[in-house]
């Protein structure tokens, strides 16, 4: 059984991640471009852990402007086995308050401008994303909350739009009419390349405002966001400390099979396959194609 290497993804407010041991800076090259940042890896409470800032040191990037493929390859490379996103986002929901963490269980794809695919023309692979969370993660995480005393929510769905601009007051209306939970402008196409990379993924979506649907809130404003960022950053930070401490040294099997994502994914045959493009491959799908 695989030892188990938890990887953080760090969202707008969390750049770093204190109390690391045996920290230390790394790069890794990817086929894919430049990652959002140096990766930086270490232990927590022994678990080895491997943290990168999405939006890079000083928030240098805009959620359109990464490079999300990059992202989960240098992860991957950095054999990450489950992979947890804190992630900002506005609510729909009058009890999803600012403040509030939701453990989302699905995703709307609003995004148009990404890559969100590792695969195409020379090696075509279609996964199946009914469940793009591993509710395993899922079980850890709300353990790992109930004991930091962090008010958390299980289930809901994260619309993820473009951006880099707020909802329109028509826009927030409608997602909030069709039932989803919270809205956020990073998690796709990212839970779509960890589902390709058989990487296990979990989202921590914390809110930060109520969009501007709310009679109380009718324009969102990056100081109003700043406000509750640093509040929601320190529990996120305990959260994931009190994870570690818990967490499985060895891997847990996926029970919605996110970790063999590409058993039964690819379609092009072997010998149609572009040698160029399976180059690229090696650590995203190496053990299928060395398979």
């Amino acid at each position: 059984m695989a030892k188990a290497v938890l990887g953080i993804i760090g969202g707008s407010g969390i750049y770093d991640l204190p109390g690391l041991e045996n920290a230390r800076e790394e790069i890794i090259a990817s086929p894919w471009g430049e990652p959002s940042a140096p990766i930086r890896r270490g232990t927590l409470s022994g678990l080895p852990i491997v943290f990168l800032p999405r939006h890079d040191k000083g928030h240098r990037l805009s959620p359109s402007d990464i490079n999300y493929r990059a992202n989960i390859d240098v992860l991957k490379r950095a054999g990450v086995t489950d992979l947890i996103s804190l992630s900002a986002c506005g609510s729909f929901k009058e009890e999803l308050a600012p403040g509030t963490f939701v453990l989302v269980d699905q995703f709307v794809d609003r995004t148009y401008k990404r890559e969100s695919s590792f695969f195409g023309r020379g090696c075509v692979a279609h996964v199946s994303m009914a469940h793009p969370i591993s509710p395993r993660l899922h079980d850890h995480l709300e353990a790992a909350a109930e004991a930091e005393k962090i008010k958390m929510a299980r289930g809901g769905t994260y619309v993820c739009m473009e951006g880099p601009q707020f909802s329109t007051y028509a826009e927030s209306m409608s997602y909030k009419a069709q039932g989803y939970s919270v809205i956020g402008m990073t998690n796709m196409p990212e839970a779509k390349l960890a589902r390709e990379a058989e990487i296990c993924y979990a989202t921590v979506a914390m809110v930060t405002d109520f969009d501007c649907w709310h009679p109380g809130h009718d324009a969102v404003t990056v100081q109003d966001i700043i406000r509750v960022l640093g509040s929601n950053a320190d529990k996120a930070k305990a959260l994931v400390a009190r994870l570690a401490q818990e967490f499985p040294r060895d891997h847990e099997p996926c029970p919605v099979g996110s970790d063999r994502a590409l058993d039964n994914a690819l379609i092009t045959a072997p010998e149609a396959r572009d040698p160029e493009l399976l180059k690229k491959l090696d650590a995203v799908a190496g053990r299928i194609l060395r398979g």
